[in-house]
């Protein structure tokens, strides 16, 4: 606009040197100024504010979601993994709250763990957990951990409404989720293990003692019942318990 740094300063209020400094990004202008300089330069200014894009909102953390996730916290650290919960981690707009995370310090193994009571959108999870995996690296390192591999699990409270929910997308499971009950039962055993490319998922129930805590699905064979019908059920046998 033909218009020198005195100028533009000038017409705002301001010395050239700040000019200067907004041009070059080493200066963090009030909106009042921004508004100024709009109409110093016949810009037409608008601001829109966006909420944060929320993954895994801390706040469906009901009762039954808490004791699936104390659950499987205290099976990881009675077998030695150290754990964390709740882990917040925050990229640009997007904001979450990885379940837990467990870490093998002798393998630097770290599982990214999901935990749904109910599964609504796979598809969503899928992504959910593809960005988890992607950040955990720098979240471990916040905890003095230092993982030379990661690998996500989702586990399902064991309810039959979810058996029926697996089975429904059975087709959008295979490919995305690749590590089945038997690999995380071995990846358990030897953190060091092999581990096939692509998620785990499996089914846990939080008032079970069996050694062999991790549940099949029936998708990959398992026959008898689940241990809850759904969500409800589930939240009434544990309150009772």
């Amino acid at each position: 606009m033909g218009m020198t740094f005195r100028t533009l300063a000038e017409a705002v209020g301001v010395t050239p040197s700040h000019i200067w400094a907004i041009e070059h990004g080493q200066a963090n202008p009030s909106l009042d100024l921004v508004v100024r300089l709009a109409r110093a330069l016949d810009l037409e200014l608008e601001v829109t504010l966006r909420p944060p894009i929320i993954h895994g909102d801390r706040r469906q953390i009901d009762l039954v979601h808490a004791w699936v996730s104390g659950y499987v916290d205290r099976r990881f650290s009675t077998s030695g993994w150290n754990t964390a919960r709740e882990v917040e981690i925050i990229h640009g707009r997007s904001h979450g709250w990885i379940d837990l995370l467990a870490f093998d310090r002798t393998s630097g193994t770290l599982l990214v763990i999901e935990i749904k009571t109910r599964l609504d959108d796979l598809g969503a999870i899928e992504r959910q957990l593809g960005w988890y995996e992607r950040s955990a690296m720098a979240a471990a390192r916040e905890l003095g951990w230092l993982p030379r591999r990661t690998i996500s699990w989702l586990l399902l409270l064991a309810t039959e409404e979810s058996d029926w929910r697996l089975r429904q997308n059975r087709d959008a499971i295979a490919p995305g989720f690749r590590g089945r009950q038997p690999d995380m039962l071995r990846l358990l055993a030897n953190p060091a293990a092999q581990w096939r490319s692509g998620h785990g998922i499996a089914m846990v129930d939080p008032a079970s003692r069996r050694r062999d805590w991790l549940i099949r699905p029936r998708l990959d064979g398992r026959r008898s019942a689940a241990p809850y019908l759904d969500y409800r059920s589930a939240a009434s046998s544990l309150i009772k318990a």
